[in-house]
């Protein structure tokens, strides 16, 4: 009998996903095994299993070197994707041939689904599974591994935050959109005299809006790690706009940036895994300007922009390299591992590592938390990646 194996992707999409699904799924097909695609992400694990009212292919679907052939030419997930978590699960989420056996909820309100994730893992007879996510997605194949599944894990994430790797699949693509397109606004922003904000994603490591400000040349950049002084950012950027020929200024802002004292500003309801939506800082920011220059702003949040569309080579050659590493740690019985990248060379560690801390810019190194931008030193001997 072929041996088996599952991949699913979890949390927010990103371009590259579907070049580690292709890559992983021809390399197990090469070696004989079965590869099977959950849809949802940890969804699948809940509604696919024993009693569930469902066919099989809205849950499962049977991956081949066929009908993954063109999957890479596109982004987003062919496998779709959710922020279910089987360890925290609302009782309005719990699906319906659950309800019964599903036990009494927590202090929160949720109950804990892992010991029916597990049967589904059984029941689909499953010799190894391969998760591709973020910290979140992350953390629950780490549950898994403790209860003595299987498992490989993937990082991939915009924000370039999985504690135990110095690089994500998304994060390359992301930064190329985002210099694409804070290229193209300099346009309104120069023809408007305005200052322009550009919001990026970015909840606990401002990476994303450091690595883009330096390639696109703002002018100033706010990161999640160091609050700012609004008053500091007016008098700076003011500044910028006077000395610029063309009297226009370019901030950047993380998504999970805040000013001191202030908090993160986040809308909604806590989602499985304990987070609320985050975004708006940087309008808020845009508004404040306005009112105390008295002079125009474009704010611009570039949000799911950055995640759109196909990979770029990077992301393409890292999402390549970790599923074949993958494929090739799953083959030879090495699983409990996360695929990474440290100082430039591919790695991997225990997939504990993922609950071990949270993954944040250096900013001592690569940060001016005066000024408010990239700090400006040699870089020899430094990695490719300054984060």
């Amino acid at each position: 009998m072929a041996r088996r194996i599952g991949v699913l992707t979890g949390g927010g999409d990103v371009p590259g996903l579907n070049v580690v699904i292709k890559t992983l799924t021809a390399r197990m097909e090469d070696d004989g095994w079965e590869v099977l695609g959950l849809k949802r992400g940890w969804a699948a694990l809940l509604h696919a299993g024993p009693g569930s009212p469902f066919p099989g292919t809205d849950w499962i679907v049977r991956l081949t070197r066929q009908n993954t052939r063109t999957i890479d030419r596109t982004g987003g997930t062919a496998l779709h994707s959710s922020r279910t978590n089987p360890a925290s699960v609302k009782l309005s989420e719990i699906p319906v041939h659950l309800k019964e056996i599903a036990g009494e909820p927590g202090e929160d309100g949720k109950v804990d689904l892992t010991a029916e994730a597990l049967k589904t893992v059984e029941t689909l007879g499953l010799d190894a599974l391969v998760a591709i996510g973020g910290d979140d997605t992350l953390s629950f194949a780490r549950r898994l591994d403790q209860e003595g599944v299987k498992v490989i894990g993937i990082p991939k994430t915009m924000d370039n935050d999985v504690f135990g790797t110095d690089y994500c699949i998304g994060f390359s693509t992301a930064v190329s959109r985002s210099l694409n397109m804070i290229t193209d606004l300099r346009s309104p922003a120069g023809s408007h005299e305005r200052f322009l904000v550009v919001e990026l994603f970015g909840r606990n490591s401002g990476e994303t809006s450091l690595m883009v400000s330096l390639l696109a040349m703002v002018d100033r950049a706010l990161i999640s790690e160091v609050p700012f002084d609004k008053e500091r950012v007016i008098d700076l950027i003011s500044r910028d706009k006077r000395d610029n020929p063309s009297n226009y200024a370019v901030l950047t802002i993380s998504e999970g940036a805040m000013e001191v004292g202030g908090d993160v500003i986040e809308t909604g309801e806590p989602d499985a895994f304990g987070h609320r939506k985050l975004g708006g800082v940087g309008e808020h920011l845009s508004e404040f300007i306005k009112s105390r220059t008295k002079e125009g702003t474009i704010y611009q949040s570039l949000a799911y922009l950055m995640r759109s569309g196909p990979a770029d080579s990077l992301d393409k050659l890292v999402a390549i390299n970790f599923a074949r590493i993958a494929a090739d740690l799953t083959i030879k019985g090495h699983t409990g591992k996360l695929v990474g990248v440290e100082g430039g060379v591919y790695v991997t560690k225990p997939i504990s590592v993922v609950g071990e801390g949270i993954r944040r810019v250096n900013v001592e190194e690569y940060y001016d938390t005066v000024n408010y931008r990239p700090k400006q030193h040699t870089v020899l001997g430094h990695p490719m990646f300054l984060g």
